[in-house]
């Protein structure tokens, strides 16, 4: 009996010292008025605040306040969130982020998020969170529909577009029933415009050995289906195991769209697996003057797209359908004796769990369904098309004050470069992405193609609109006359 009361009067210490964890209501509210008092200061200041802070100095300063058993205030805390994280290096929310293919950051997308994490639903498997399951089942069956795949199709919400494209890489070795002695024959047709996720996914699926063809791309970057059968009849011939085409609607490098009908038929005829990367694309379909160009995803077997790109949301969320859930199904199948309430009382019902390799998964469809139904689908369409102007105004002005250009845009990327006066162009151009990273009121990025570097421009913020291409025009532009002038004098 004394033993028991000691338990008990243990258990009921620790239950004291614990319930810090447990604020009563006036506690939350105040903890909540704090932070949103925060944001609401983060966002009044992000039209004119830098889009770069060059100096990640002040980052260094949270670890000089690891965990520790002592309580430390939520004002302080705050302040040391917006000096060590808020203000240092690229605001990923700033309208001046026109350099990756950025994530929005809607407001009704953290709303979601803050529904998702406060209710803490569980959204791996149906028999626990039926509610969760259905939501984001909702969401993909809506994808699903956007890029005409049949009821047969089924898929995943990810935490972005490289997890996305490694479920459908390994769906799509399953679905070729490839084994460890087939690899090194078994043939991956892409163009060096594929994105790095692809080759990092084969490896990590354990297809590192296969052979990887590269197609030759036309003078907009985009796949030559005439070549594509070239190469799997020439392979075919040599005895090697052509298996997959790995497409692209939207590369991240310039944006280009594949030619994604010719190619899709030459697969289905060659008996390849089809995959379409759209995770900057896809969403374009909403779009009457991009939606023709698409023509060919629903002839895909599996894609990707990614909401947090092209559907302006706060990075974390990719999806990834597949044209025949059986095959995704199979490809992630497992067993587990802890779960069989969930099978039994939810039998031959999908689970986030039965379709990729997640168990412990976040709720992430709030951040997607809340502004969706919010808002309905004209201001999401509205604002794609205007990032695809703003695109094509960029490059007009561009090329009209006398720098190199590339392809005319599909979608919302632009690369240029300027040609000095004297020098290498190269260098040149390396110095001015410095410079402007330098300045900071804007955001830019560059790359390679076919060797030769271009600056680029991706507009798909949400809060970029015309005033900031301008600025960006004007930016730029100044640069190169102080890099102009400063090489004369030199």
């Amino acid at each position: 009996m004394d033993s028991t009361d000691g338990l008990i009067g243990r258990i009921r210490e620790l239950e004291g010292a614990a319930a810090p964890l447990e604020p009563n209501s006036e506690e939350r509210r105040t903890m909540r008025e704090s932070v949103i008092a925060h944001c609401e200061r983060f966002l009044s200041r992000l039209p004119s605040a830098r889009a770069f802070e060059s100096n990640s100095g002040p980052a260094a300063e949270l670890a000089d306040h690891p965990p520790a058993e002592s309580a430390a205030g939520l004002d302080d805390l705050l302040q040391l969130f917006r000096r060590s994280v808020e203000d240092t290096g690229l605001k990923a929310s700033s309208p001046g982020h026109v350099a990756y293919i950025p994530g929005g950051g809607l407001y009704a997308s953290a709303l979601g998020d803050y529904l998702a994490a406060v209710t803490d639903e569980y959204a791996g498997v149906r028999f626990a969170g039926p509610g969760a399951v259905e939501m984001e089942s909702l969401l993909l069956r809506w994808m699903a529909d956007l890029v005409s795949y049949p009821a047969s199709a089924r898929g995943n919400l990810a935490s972005g577009g490289s997890i996305a494209n490694l479920i459908a890489i390994v769906a799509a070795r399953e679905a070729h029933a490839l084994r460890s002695a087939d690899i090194p024959k078994a043939v991956v047709y892409l163009t060096g415009q594929a994105h790095h996720s692809l080759e990092k996914a084969l490896r990590i699926a354990g297809l590192g050995e296969c052979v990887l063809r590269r197609i030759a791309t036309d003078s907009c970057h985009r796949m030559v289906p005439m070549a594509l059968q070239r190469a799997i009849a020439a392979d075919r011939a040599a005895g090697l195991r052509p298996w997959l085409v790995l497409a692209a609607a939207g590369s991240t490098d310039v944006g280009a769209i594949d030619p994604l009908e010719p190619i899709g038929r030459i697969a289905a005829a060659e008996k390849l697996w089809y995959h379409v990367d759209a995770a900057y694309g896809g969403f374009f379909l909403l779009c009457p003057s991009v939606r023709e160009r698409l023509r060919g995803l629903e002839l895909s077997d599996s894609l990707v797209m990614d909401p947090h790109k092209s559907l302006f949301l706060p990075y974390g969320l990719g999806a990834v359908l597949v044209r025949d859930g059986a095959i995704l199904a199979r490809a992630h199948d497992y067993r587990a004796s802890y779960m069989q309430d969930a099978v039994a009382n939810a039998p031959g019902a999908d689970s986030p769990a039965d379709l990729s390799p997640e168990l412990s998964k976040h709720f992430r469809g709030p951040r997607l369904w809340l502004p969706l139904l919010l808002y309905g689908m004209a201001p999401f369409r509205a604002c794609l098309e205007e990032k695809l102007l703003l695109t094509r105004y960029f490059h007009e002005r561009v090329r009209s004050m006398g720098f190199e250009v590339g392809p005319e845009p599909e979608l919302t990327v632009s690369t240029y470069r300027w040609l000095p006066e004297h020098g290498d162009p190269d260098e040149f151009n390396q110095a001015l992405v410095r410079a402007i990273h330098q300045d900071g009121r804007v955001f830019v990025s560059s790359t390679r193609v076919g060797g030769v570097y271009f600056l680029r421009l991706a507009v798909l913020s949400f809060r970029t609109h015309l005033q900031t291409i301008e600025l960006t025009l004007r930016v730029v532009g100044e640069k190169v006359a102080e890099l102009e002038a400063a090489a004369r004098q030199a």
